[in-house]
């Protein structure tokens, strides 16, 4: 039995792993799958993966090609979800403001720099015609630290994915005043280099058996039940998500990439380009 550490965020994406795992499909194939959820998210799982804690992380796009770009520790072997994210632009609930426009120049809550929360703030900045170099943020490390953070008025507003944070709208400690979908495809699988290397049939079985249960998750008898009653959401909720939400069995392509690493490059939050194939790697699977 081949053990192989994996991370990721504790969010209804995900499920597809765990389902895969409970019914003992990787283990069929000799393979330990040990999953561990990352509720800090990208930056904290681009760590992991820079200090070996981890051989696998399901991870956001813009986060991960930032982290690559400084340090080439790992490979993007493949887009996990290629529909963007719905970053939904959280307030206090009681905070008095009620719009978008109202944040200009106001303090962003963070899971920590290099977080998707981190570069998102920048990117929503941009669209909204900002000056980026009067962004502020304050490091909350989670969603539990973002809700005591604005409570406290230690910062002003806090972008996480819509659905995860829904519950907390509805119950009034957040009001969601905006949304901010992110122009790309939002998660990839990257491996660590050191594990790829010498792992590479493995990693490629990984995947097979992962893109066959999302190429037909959806269609899963009462999935949307399972989701809403496992991620503690509305089933008008999830049935909204699964609409909105595409997994992929396909590599993260140039022209995308280039997508990507150009707007972050543009937005200073990186200082030079990567070339595509340093960062990107074609496994022979029957998924590619």
């Amino acid at each position: 039995m081949k053990e192989v550490k994996i991370v990721g965020v504790p969010e209804h994406f995900n499920l597809p792993w765990h389902m895969c795992i409970e019914n003992g499909e990787f283990n069929e194939a000799g393979i330990d799958l040990l999953w561990t959820d990352i509720p800090e998210g990208t930056g904290r799982m681009c760590q992991m993966l820079r200090d070996n804690e981890t051989d696998i992380a399901v991870i956001l796009t813009e986060g991960i090609i930032k982290d690559l770009t400084e340090n080439q520790h790992s490979s993007i072997v493949q887009i996990f979800v290629k529909s963007p994210l719905i970053w939904g632009i959280h307030v206090d609930g009681k905070s008095e403001y009620n719009s978008v426009s109202d944040l200009e120049n106001k303090v962003s809550a963070i899971s920590r720099k290099g977080s998707g929360s981190h570069l998102m703030s920048i990117v929503n900045a941009e669209i909204n015609n900002w000056n980026t170099n009067n962004l502020s943020f304050e490091i909350v490390n989670n969603l539990d630290g973002a809700i005591a953070n604005l409570s406290e008025g230690k910062s002003d507003y806090f972008m996480w994915e819509k659905y995860t944070t829904k519950p907390l709208v509805d119950n009034g400690t957040f009001k969601r005043v905006g949304e901010c979908p992110s122009p790309w495809p939002c998660f990839v699988i990257a491996v660590r280099n050191e594990f790829l290397i010498e792992n590479k049939s493995v990693i490629a079985l990984i995947l097979e058996i992962i893109n066959t249960t999302t190429e037909e998750f959806k269609h899963i008898p009462s999935i949307d039940r399972t989701l809403a009653t496992r991620y503690h959401q509305k089933l008008e909720d999830i049935q909204q998500w699964l609409q909105q939400t595409q997994w992929s069995q396909k590599n993260l392509d140039e022209k995308t990439y280039e997508i990507v690493q150009n707007k972050i490059l543009d937005l200073n939050i990186i200082s030079e380009k990567i070339n595509f194939n340093e960062i990107v790697k074609i496994l022979k699977s029957k998924s590619n």
